[in-house]
């Protein structure tokens, strides 16, 4: 059964998305401060974590800050707030999905299922044809679920990694941030086109810090969308 990690302090919301996950034959271990979530995460490896953004010691935002150092484990990230920066600031942290309070108990259940099966669990993302082998330079280890460049592993975010696979599958194709945002987002409609320029700026920013003079390897097509260059 998949292990969840949940990080709420809040006593109501917690037991009712325990009794959720659990009668949906997840694994549930509950956390009510940051600092706990860290030490089980220590203790034991999990599958999903759903984080609150307000916690007593540290946000759920530093939370995943350090879970990142060590793990792809996908985020869902639960908050009161509901502004934009916010939405924009956990996505580029590597959270997967972003739901704001109130909610159903049966909605996180079912957008933990869909980013399972969209992740490290579940496979790669639909349409990107799995067997890639390079592109560019790259190279795309599947069953690692990593991508290298000029010998060096990428240290990529969930998304990061879903937006450069997309590009790699068809080099030289210009695929527009609408395209971008449906094969690398559960629900496109809760980030913008400012998400996807800010998710591409750190990819090159990562692949000019593998190897220098990188920065073109991903074009901007003015007006249209980006694209990988074939070759570098």
């Amino acid at each position: 059964m998949p292990r969840v990690l949940l990080v709420e302090d809040e006593p109501a919301i917690a037991d009712t998305l325990v009794y959720a996950l659990e009668t949906e034959c997840f694994t549930v271990t509950h956390a009510v401060t940051g600092a706990d979530a860290l030490a089980a995460a220590s203790r034991e490896p999990h599958d999903f974590a759903i984080l609150d953004i307000g916690l007593p010691d540290m946000t759920g935002l530093d939370v995943c800050r350090r879970l990142r150092e060590t793990s792809a484990i996908p985020v869902l990230f639960l908050t009161a707030r509901d502004g934009e920066v916010d939405r924009i600031l956990g996505l580029e942290l590597g959270g997967d999905d972003y739901v704001t309070k109130p909610f159903s108990p049966r909605e996180i259940v079912a957008r933990v299922r869909a980013i399972l099966r969209r992740s490290g669990n579940g496979g790669a993302p639909p349409n990107i044809t799995p067997a890639l082998d390079s592109a560019a330079g790259l190279h795309h280890d599947k069953s690692a679920m990593r991508i290298h460049f000029a010998g060096t592993t990428l240290d990529l975010t969930a998304h990061e990694y879903k937006l450069l696979l997309v590009l790699m599958e068809k080099p030289g194709r210009v695929f527009t941030r609408d395209q971008l945002l449906d094969h690398a987002w559960q629900d496109p409609g809760a980030v913008t086109d400012r998400t996807v320029d800010a998710h591409i700026k750190s990819i090159r920013a990562k692949l000019r810090a593998a190897c220098g003079g990188a920065e073109n390897l991903i074009e901007t097509r003015r007006g249209l969308g980006y694209s990988l260059a074939p070759g570098l």
